[in-house]
């Protein structure tokens, strides 16, 4: 089992976020990736040329920081994204080797395992092809869907500037629904009461929205 250090190790290994801009060619890391050799071309800036509409409150480096996915979710790309990502979650304590929920800023659990994500059709899984461009079966099929982590790591890939038209517009969509947990925050929770609704904050910070409403 790797240990922090380890994690810490190879993340200094790693590209620094300075190297990455449009053209740059990123190989896909990870060792649960579906597609042997997926790489991707970066069709925009870190950070920039987003979606019409699509304002994330916070960057994946942000959400790492503050403490997401008990501290367990990237820790096997660090080959993949920039090195300050996992050195910054590393120094505040928000990387663990195991999933850890302690590490998580609000101190609970938020997501649900991949393989519930599999089997409603949220992520794709091995050898599944769908020849449907819903957004249920886009998301399912891996040849529409390279991100068999689901959203969070859409999100970081289309940060770092990759574009997938089709993919991009479901993964948003699916973004702006969540909206509707912000929504009942703010129905439940009295201005800046952040121990109410605690398991909703959690989520909202790992979809990139604002949980301190």
């Amino acid at each position: 089992m790797p240990t922090v250090d380890a994690i810490v190790a190879a993340a200094n290994k790693g590209p620094p976020l300075s190297s990455f801009s449009r053209g740059t060619k990123v190989k896909g890391g990870g060792k649960m990736s579906l597609l042997k050799g997926y790489s991707y071309e970066l069709e925009e800036n870190p950070g920039e040329g987003f979606a019409e509409g699509f304002k994330p409150a916070l960057t994946p480096a942000e959400i790492l920081f503050m403490g997401a996915f008990e501290g367990k979710y990237l820790n096997d790309c660090t080959d993949e994204f920039p090195r300050e990502w996992f050195l910054y979650a590393a120094a505040a304590g928000k990387l663990s080797p195991v999933a850890d929920v302690s590490v998580n800023h609000f101190k609970v659990g938020s997501r649900q395992p991949l393989s519930v994500w599999k089997e409603k059709g949220w992520s794709p899984a091995r050898g599944r092809h769908v020849a449907a461009d819903t957004g249920r079966a886009i998301l399912a099929d891996s040849k529409q869907n390279p991100d068999e982590r689901g959203w969070f790591q859409w999100y970081c890939r289309y940060w770092l500037g990759r574009r997938i038209p089709a993919l991009d517009k479901v993964q948003i969509g699916r973004w702006r629904s969540f909206a509707r947990h912000a929504g009942s925050v703010k129905a439940h929770c009295s201005p800046g009461a952040i121990t109410c609704s605690v398991r909703e904050r959690q989520a909202l910070l790992q979809w990139a929205y604002n949980p301190f409403i």
